[in-house]
């Protein structure tokens, strides 16, 4: 999943009613931001000069909130400048409603805001428009919570103590505390979206790992220096990273590291040392317009080794089993990238599909990538292959109805040694989401899931049950090389208590991890929805679920409770197959 606490915001409106009537939490804000300013919307105003550029910007609790303001005092709302700086209209040339829906995802991607609204409205002169943006802060002081529970097992628990918005200057510090089923991690992040007023980024971490008994045992973390496609006019692109790991890895089912049968008796530890260390950069060029090409190349180098630990007590037999069937395999490489990538830039606005209150931007049509990778022998010890990754996803809405289908697939074929001529990563998953139009106030979400390993040199074992969508299954209950899952819920309107949205969900699910033929099990249940739109983007949800034709867990078993919608639990290789 995800960190839980990330900003998927809200999304321009350009409206053509001067009197816009006042429907949701947004559109309250956007009427107070009229009223700020005394100004009215402009129907018309492509093509018309732009006569300014006003920002109204609302404190994180409003009079509307049901939280004291004096927790404003403890937030330092963003600068105006910081807003303006991503304005992609000038004063005196013509309005573009393209452009100002571009300013407002610059905006959202930035992930301080909980509401951002671009306006067009009338100027101070006949014939004339200006740009109105309306925006509210996310709290920024905040202590970030990501848990994974599945009744009283607790599989996960993330505390980060975050400032996302340095003194409203659009930078995150963060102190994290992540505690596992057999460790503890303690580390530190900062990240700078706009490097010192630049259109470059920074993004660095760093962590200590800990056993649960306090013996440290490890570290981690990353560094990216990049500057993105800041605009669709962007002309170029450029990244460079490197990132470490350095850890024991305990592969758990339910509460306890799972025990392999081993073929001459007994069982081994799933556990092993992992030891990864990688560097790449990427320069990409950028044509089209609403139908872009993105393409470019790039160089990396990795390092992995994966061993059973030495003090795990298992002979040299032993260890070469577990090496040998079940563990990544350990390599050494150095590449060449090209990548392509195609896509509409068309996006469509919704709401009530994630979230509730705000809005939510979807690109619609056509994005296909394609990532082609050699690595040749130019260290002694290097792996010498070539492999190829594709991705497509189609995306239409039709009504307030959205269809999102997606897929990937890859492939690698060794060019030297003892394996020569042999294709392995064989891999492909597809993805069908389906988001209904609103019945009786809420919305039914369908989503059908597969994932296929072959010849897998990583040794993926996909593990489902519990919060990862085979809701009231014991954690982690099924294991195989290869998924199928079925998701369908209905997600009802929300009761809003001020400005609190609570939804119910009633689900059935449907899934089976296997390594031949799948055996589906069947679950139903029902759930809660809970969204804090001045504080998250996303709303929380418990569920209980019932096993209908499998293993049933006590009763306490049955819950789950993480952030965000089940339909985020994703195979990340559908948007990042390499």
């Amino acid at each position: 999943m995800p960190p839980v606490w990330f900003a998927l915001l809200a999304a321009p409106l350009l409206a053509a009613n001067p009197s816009p009537p006042v429907t949701g939490y947004e559109d309250a804000l956007v009427r107070w931001g009229l009223e700020q300013r005394g100004l009215v919307l402009e129907p018309e105003p492509e093509g018309k000069p732009l006569a300014s550029v006003e920002v109204v910007s609302e404190d994180v609790v409003a009079d509307s909130d049901p939280y004291p303001s004096l927790l404003n005092v403890f937030h330092v709302r963003t600068r105006e400048h910081v807003i303006r700086r991503e304005v992609l209209l000038e004063e005196g040339a013509a309005y573009s409603s393209a452009l100002a829906l571009e300013t407002a995802r610059n905006l959202r991607r930035l992930g301080i805001f909980a509401v951002v609204r671009v306006l067009a409205v009338r100027g101070p002169a006949p014939g004339t428009v200006s740009l109105l943006i309306v925006t509210k802060d996310l709290w920024s002081l905040r202590l970030n919570q990501d848990v994974q529970l599945v009744g009283p097992l607790v599989q996960s628990l993330r505390l980060q103590g975050t400032e996302q918005n340095f003194l409203g200057l659009n930078k995150k510090v963060a102190l994290d505390f992540l505690l596992r089923r057999d460790s503890l991690t303690l580390g530190q992040s900062y990240v700078d979206p706009r490097l010192l007023g630049s259109r470059w980024s920074l993004t660095e971490s760093a962590s200590l790992i800990f056993a649960r008994s306090g013996e440290p045992e490890g570290s981690k973390g990353s560094v990216l220096v990049s500057r993105p496609f800041f605009s669709l006019s962007t002309p170029w692109s450029f990244q460079v990273q490197g990132a470490w790991r350095v850890q024991p890895v305990r592969v758990f089912r339910g509460a306890d590291v799972w025990q392999l049968p081993y073929p001459s008796g007994g069982t081994v530890p799933y556990v092993y040392d992992a030891e990864e260390l990688s560097g790449s950069s990427l320069y990409l060029r950028s044509w089209g317009s609403r139908f872009k090409v993105d393409a470019g190349g790039g160089v990396g180098a990795y390092h992995r080794r994966y061993e059973a630990p030495r003090d795990s007590g298992l002979d040299e037999a032993q260890r070469t089993w577990l090496r040998d069937t079940l563990l990544p395999r350990s390599e050494n490489a150095t590449y060449v990238l090209a990548y392509a990538r195609l896509w509409d830039t068309r996006y469509e606005v919704m709401r009530d599909v994630d979230s509730y209150a705000l809005s939510e931007d979807f690109q619609v049509g056509h994005y296909l990538t394609a990532t082609a990778r050699y690595a040749p022998a130019l260290l002694s010890s290097a792996s010498t292959f070539a492999e190829v990754a594709v991705t497509a996803r189609y995306r239409a809405r039709l009504g307030d109805a959205l269809t999102t289908l997606a897929a990937a697939a890859s492939v690698r074929q060794w060019l030297g040694g003892e394996a020569r001529g042999q294709w392995t990563n064989r891999r492909w998953a597809a993805e069908a989401q389906q988001v209904s139009p609103k019945v009786l106030g809420g919305r039914f979400v369908a989503r059908a899931l597969l994932d296929f390993n072959r010849d897998d040199l990583n040794e993926r074992v996909l593990l489902l049950g519990g919060g990862n969508g085979l809701r009231g299954a014991s954690p982690e209950a099924y294991s195989g090389k290869r998924l199928a899952l079925l998701n369908l819920e209905y997600r009802t309107r929300p009761l809003v208590f001020y400005t609190v949205h609570l939804g119910g969900v009633l689900f059935y699910d449907a899934g089976s991890a296997f390594d031949e033929a799948p055996s589906l099990v069947h679950s139903v249940g029902v759930g809660l929805r809970l969204l804090f739109p001045q504080f998250n983007t996303y709303p929380f949800r418990l569920d209980f679920g019932y096993v209908l034709n499998g293993d049933r867990p006590p009763v306490s078993g049955r819950f789950s409770f993480s952030g965000g919608q089940v339909t985020e639990f994703r195979p990340a290789f559908l948007d990042s197959p390499l």
